[in-house]
């Protein structure tokens, strides 16, 4: 088996298809995936080079209402549940992530 190395810190899982259910949901006009949000607010580039990995997963099995289920790699054993709408840097800091 080979192996490749990572910069990341930590990778975010988060759900694709509660994203698709809101429609984006977050950014000022409401519209951007959590995902998306999330890369552009941490900076993170494509790839393994960056200091995070924000990944779109099928479904996690939640499906909250009004929300997007997230997990990070760093604390598997804690999902987050973020409303739409909610604060980007808001959520960076409750995850305790920052480059």
């Amino acid at each position: 088996m080979k192996s490749v190395r990572s910069d990341w810190a930590t990778a975010l899982l988060v759900c694709r298809k509660c994203s698709k259910r809101l429609g984006g949901g977050f950014g000022p006009k409401g519209r951007t995936p959590l995902a998306k949000a999330l890369r552009k607010e941490l900076g993170v580039g494509k790839g393994r080079k960056g200091k995070f990995g924000v990944v779109e997963v099928k479904c996690l099995g939640v499906c909250p209402r009004g929300g997007v289920t997230i997990v990070d790699g760093a604390n598997p054993g804690e999902w987050k549940i973020v409303p739409a709408r909610h604060n980007i840097e808001e959520i960076v800091s409750a995850l305790r992530l920052r480059g």
